[in-house]
């Protein structure tokens, strides 16, 4: 099943369901009609009442993905809120940090976004409240990890895959295949010096690579897998194991430093280490492989409880802006979502580059989610993994 035919999932038992979709009512005043109240407590009831109260509150705290928070003082001149960043190092540490009540929202990923929506630590959006709304890709709005029963849980921030990335003066500049990180020949080649992302959502780069190479599993969604379908994955990522030179973590500065002094030379990365290392003339190549690839489409989102919401609503705007759109999308190297960006960025192929208006790149790009023990299907007979398991199984391959 294609990424966008995914349904609003949680990872945890039907049980947990019926009271984490409680406690959204609940803290979100409830909402008539079946839709969740956006009401958060202080938060204005007009744009002009939150500007007010966005210079009474003279702050906001948010959990981001490094690089993410833009023309922040630009933000505070405007509307009198200072910025606070804290950087996660990946989706499960952002969970934990936007739950100690320390943050008001912050950028989340879709394997991160889903559990916050189920369990009621985000709350829905008034998109009123959003003035560049409207100039959001419509493709974007509305997907299972950024929205929940038709309501907005979010503003939409950017997305981009998840590259292979190696050295071309150690890899063939010609590489185009995920092969070179797990096929046994290629790992013999390249041992001790294979970059990986250390998270259990890599389980799902594994299932990537098995549904274009072992057709009879019938693997269709990497991050809905069967036991038999995860198991060959898990067998897969065992396998590899002893060939990872290192597991990077979401501090993108270790793997940076690693493929600059040669320590790596292959292996998954983000946009955003691929632009560092080449601005450091450091010889890497990244690209999204033949059999395709694991991405990311983010979305910026408001805690339930938060101290600062006026400010939050500000934030979230502020971030959906052509002139932030542009200055995060070069930064981090990704496509914006608010396409009048393109004409901003300083390098005008910036959205060429990295398709930022062709949706047919990215069909085969999926999108991090949550595994669910539904599979996410039509055919209720069908169990897959949850995000327990994969948690799990990660920890078992990490050793």
């Amino acid at each position: 099943m294609r990424r966008r035919n995914q349904r609003a999932i949680v990872w945890v038992a039907l049980g947990l369901l019926v009271a984490a979709l409680s406690v959204v009512a609940a803290g979100c005043g409830g909402g008539g009609d079946g839709e969740a109240s956006t009401e958060i407590e202080g938060l204005g009831s007009s744009l002009e009442e939150i500007r007010e109260k966005a210079r009474e509150e003279g702050e906001v705290n948010l959990v981001i993905w490094p690089g993410y928070a833009v023309l922040t003082d630009e933000f505070t001149a405007a509307t009198g809120c200072k910025v606070n960043t804290k950087d996660g190092a990946s989706s499960d540490d952002m969970i934990a940090l936007l739950q100690s009540g320390a943050y008001d929202g912050g950028s989340f990923s879709g394997n991160a976004t889903v559990r916050l929506m189920a369990t009621g630590d985000v709350a829905p959006i008034n998109t009123e409240f959003i003035t560049n709304w409207d100039d959001i890709q419509e493709g974007i709005k509305n997907q299972d990890y950024n929205s929940l029963d038709g309501q907005a849980y979010g503003v939409p921030h950017g997305r981009g895959p998840n590259y292979l990335m190696f050295r071309t003066d150690v890899v063939p500049e010609d590489t185009n295949s995920w092969g070179v990180i797990w096929e046994d020949e290629e790992l013999e080649r390249y041992k001790g010096k294979i970059s990986i992302y250390d998270d259990s959502i890599f389980i799902a780069d594994a299932a990537l690579w098995l549904k274009a190479t072992r057709p009879e599993l019938g693997i269709d969604n990497p991050y809905q897998l069967t036991q038999e379908q995860f198991d060959a994955a898990v067998e897969l990522l065992k396998k590899q194991a002893p060939y990872v030179g290192e597991y990077w973590p979401g501090d993108v500065v270790k793997q940076i430093q690693s493929y600059t002094n040669g320590d790596s030379v292959v292996g998954t990365t983000w946009p955003y280490q691929y632009v560092q290392l080449t601005a450091a003339n450091v010889p890497v190549k990244a690209l999204k492989p033949k059999e395709g690839t694991t991405g990311w489409s983010d979305t910026w989102m408001i805690y339930s409880k938060a101290a600062h919401p006026n400010c939050m609503y500000l934030w979230m705007d502020h971030m959906a802006s052509p002139e932030a759109q542009a200055t995060v999308a070069e930064g981090f190297g990704e496509a914006p979502v608010n396409l009048k960006a393109c004409d901003l960025t300083k390098d005008p192929n910036h959205c060429d580059t990295y398709h930022a208006d062709d949706e047919t790149w990215w069909e085969d790009v999926y999108y991090w989610t949550t595994p669910q023990e539904d599979c996410a299907d039509d055919d209720d007979s069908t169990t897959c993994m949850t995000q327990a398991d994969w948690k799990a199984a990660w920890t078992e391959i990490r050793g």
